[in-house]
C-alpha cells in the first residue's frame, strides 16, 4: 500500500548479519533497513518510532565508525521496564535494526548467532533511553532523544479530537494524518544528524 513519500527519503541503516550470510538469506549478509521497515514492525508511524530508528542508527554509527555495523553484534539495555510507556515500541525498532532480542530471540546454531538475551529491560544504571554495547570490544554508547525542538503543529490537539469523533469526515481524518506525519517528516529529514535531538554519549 502507498506510504508517505518522505519514508523513502529518510536515512537508511546498513548492517551485516552473519546469520543471514550463513543461511544464504542475503549476499555477504548485507542488509539495508529503511524507515518503512520500522513502520511495518511497529504498525504505525510516529515520532517515537522515527526517533527510535534514528537512535539505533546513531548508536551503530558510533560503535562501528570504520565499517558496516554487525547485526547481532551488540547488546541493548533499556533503562525502563518493557511495559513502561513507549519502551516496548522503542525496543522493537532496536531489535529490528541491531538483532538484539530478549528471551524470545533466536537461540543460535552450534553456539553461534545467538540473539536471545541480548536485549534487557529495567536497568536504572542506564542514564538514557538505551545503552548499546559491542559484544566483541565492549565499546558502549548511550542514546536518547529530545523532541522538544521538533514540536507538533499548533492545531494538533484540536485535529486529533476532531479525527477521533465517530462521525469524523474523511477530510478531517486526512488533515489530522497529514499534520501528524509532518512532525515525523521533519524529525527524519531535518534532524537525523541533530545532536540536540538525537543524544549520544560514549562511555569509557
Amino acid at each position: 500500500m502507498p506510504v508517505p513519500a518522505f519514508f523513502a527519503q529518510a536515512p537508511r541503516i546498513h548492517v551485516r548479519d552473519a546469520l543471514a550470510d550463513f543461511l544464504g538469506a542475503a549476499e555477504d549478509g548485507l542488509l539495508d533497513y529503511g524507515y518503512e521497515d520500522a513502520v511495518r514492525v511497529a504498525g504505525h508511524s510516529c515520532p517515537t518510532v522515527a526517533g527510535s530508528f534514528l537512535m539505533a542508527r546513531a548508536a551503530l554509527r558510533a560503535l562501528y565508525p570504520d565499517g558496516v555495523a554487525e547485526r547481532g553484534g551488540v547488546r541493548v539495555t533499556m533503562q525502563s521496564g518493557e511495559d513502561e510507556g513507549t519502551t516496548g515500541v522503542i525496543a522493537q525498532v532496536f531489535t529490528l535494526v541491531t538483532g538484539a532480542a530478549a528471551n524470545n530471540g533466536f537461540h543460535g546454531i552450534g553456539g553461534r548467532f545467538i540473539r536471545h538475551g541480548l536485549l534487557r529491560y529495567g536497568d536504572a544504571s542506564v542514564q538514557a533511553i538505551a545503552r548499546v554495547s559491542r559484544i566483541d570490544t565492549g565499546a558502549t554508547v548511550e542514546v536518547s532523544m529530545d523532541l522538544s525542538s521538533v514540536p507538533p503543529v499548533p492545531q494538533m490537539r484540536s485535529l486529533m479530537m476532531q479525527a477521533m469523533a465517530e462521525d469524523a469526515s474523511a477530510q478531517v481524518r486526512t488533515a489530522f494524518g497529514a499534520a501528524w506525519q509532518d512532525r515525523v517528516r521533519r524529525l527524519l529529514l531535518e534532524h537525523a544528524e541533530d545532536p540536540a535531538v538525537i543524544l549520544l554519549r560514549h562511555l569509557d
